[in-house]
């Protein structure tokens, strides 16, 4: 009996390092050549599997992207979730999660590829995955944890909900990336550059807690 389990756990890891690979590989053909250009055939060749094994894990081409994008947001909602912030004063955690995201972003590439893609697409893949509620709830309540302890404390406004924050917090994050060579090309000016990255820290953290301060103890 125990050579059989031992047998299926092997079989099941085997098969999760199949499907790692597979959605390893698909993350950059999906965010190099996007939805339409990204061939099941290329991820194939690319992997130690066939074509047909990836329909099995994934039943298509959308599959495998959808598959692709939902672990793309399930790693920065883990990365969230750990962050350790309840023994930090509200000010002091939020400036982490605001620098969490930054940072994250700016190693993650093709996650912020993956989501302009999917926007040019307005979600119509994102919105069949089984998973999608879970990929929004992490982020709000870690947000909506920290604002809570900051208006008991009488530092945060409180007309400002945790998808207000989310929103300043990934626009600042997400332009750095999607915009790096525009940027670049207009201003002279790598946003990525790590000269920069220190002061980019500090500015997330400023606007954000400026926003969230603003007014508050004033008539």
């Amino acid at each position: 009996m125990a050579t059989q389990v031992d047998g299926m756990r092997e079989r099941q890891r085997d098969a999760d390092r199949t499907r790692a690979e597979i959605l390893d590989v698909a993350t950059e053909e999906f965010a190099t050549r996007g939805f339409a250009g990204a061939r099941v055939d290329e991820i194939a060749a690319k992997t130690r599997t066939t074509k047909r094994m990836i329909y099995y894990y994934f039943g298509s081409k959308q599959g495998v992207y959808v598959a692709v994008l939902e672990r793309a947001y399930a790693q920065i909602r883990a990365l969230e979730q750990r962050l350790d912030v309840e023994h930090l004063d509200p000010a002091r955690a939020m400036r982490a999660l605001a620098e969490l995201t930054l940072d994250h972003h700016a190693s993650h590439p093709d996650f912020i590829r993956l989501v302009s893609i999917e926007n040019i697409h307005h979600a119509e893949h994102l919105r069949t995955s089984p998973v999608l509620s879970s990929l929004a709830a992490p982020a709000v309540g870690v947000l909506g944890r920290i604002l809570e302890r900051g208006r008991a404390a009488g530092l945060f406004r409180d007309d400002v909900d945790a998808l207000d924050v989310h929103m300043i917090i990934s626009s600042f994050c997400v332009f750095r990336i999607a915009n790096r060579h525009t940027f670049q090309a207009i201003f002279g000016r790598d946003m990525l550059d790590p000269q920069f990255s220190d002061h980019h820290r500090r500015m997330i953290g400023d606007l954000v807690l400026e926003y969230l301060t603003a007014h508050v103890g004033r008539a």
